[in-house]
């Protein structure tokens, strides 16, 4: 893709060989081939740039720094496109290979991070969950947006221990729901008019789609709710829409991993997060 100089902005030149590392790993490359098949490499469509290296080094800069593929040179390569200038990316997210290295390589500049997430096991299911999806899951209606906002904004502050609303009010994060909602991505079992399960498709490639956001209401975990309805959720993506099921977990979230598994998730690879 380039010269072994240094990491270059990749352009609509470049489109089949970045195609080519895509589709090499398409459960890790799902967040970054769901935005790719659609705005090609132009960074203003994408939403970021993409970092090319060598044969098959390939990094996406974004809100996100995701580091896909390639070597210690790559990730030598990437580190230093990233310290030319501010970081404005919240976390370093994707392989663990790839991304553990480019922080040892950018905490010296960047300084100690909120929160390192190094165990986070990738898995996928291809066929039907072994477990029965819970009949009462479905798409969240846009008119329900209000009463999916709170359970929406209790997972965030669960699992990524900030309040979304902070900067904005929640403005910002609220659109992004509601842009989930609309595409019939947001998936939730409701009980008297409050949601106990929810559940989102986050991103989706033609291959693959990634769950994300897998929350249930505190009062009523260890009920089966969790795995049922991530069990819904992805059998609308593998026997609805003919794709690939994939999430990844902490590895510490022992009951999460015994919920997939029990679904049929197996592990395909090993993701680690950086957060900022």
């Amino acid at each position: 893709m380039l010269k072994l100089a240094g990491a270059r902005l990749l352009d609509e030149g470049d489109l089949r060989a970045v195609r080519a590392v895509l589709d090499a790993d398409p459960v890790a490359s799902c967040m970054v081939s769901s935005r790719v098949e659609v705005a090609g490499t132009d960074p203003w469509r994408l939403g970021g740039e993409l970092w090319g290296f060598g044969r098959d080094g390939m990094c996406f800069s974004g809100a996100n720094l995701v580091p896909l593929a390639g070597g210690p040179a790559a990730v030598r390569a990437f580190a230093d496109r990233a310290l030319r200038r501010r970081r404005a990316c919240s976390s370093l997210v994707g392989p663990a290979e790839q991304v553990l290295g480019l922080w040892q390589e950018l905490e010296p500049e960047w300084g100690s991070a909120r929160e390192v997430r190094a165990d986070q096991p990738l898995m996928a299911l291809a066929g039907a969950p072994t477990v029965r999806p819970d009949a009462l899951v479905r798409p969240v209606r846009p008119d329900e947006l209000d009463r999916y906002l709170p359970a929406a904004i209790a997972m965030f502050i669960e699992e990524v221990g900030i309040d979304p609303r902070a900067e904005d009010g929640g403005v910002g994060y609220r659109a992004r729901v509601a842009e989930l909602v609309a595409a019939g991505r947001a998936f939730a079992r409701f009980e008297d008019g409050e949601v106990v399960f929810k559940a989102e498709i986050g991103a989706m490639s033609a291959r693959v789609g990634q769950i994300q956001g897998v929350w249930v209401r505190p009062e009523r975990r260890g009920q089966g709710l969790g795995a049922a309805g991530t069990a819904a959720v992805a059998d609308r993506l593998v026997r609805g829409l003919g794709r690939v099921a994939s999430l990844y977990v902490n590895g510490y979230n022992a009951p999460a991993r015994a919920a997939y598994a029990s679904i049929g998730f197996t592990q395909v690879g090993q993701f680690s997060t950086v957060l900022f």
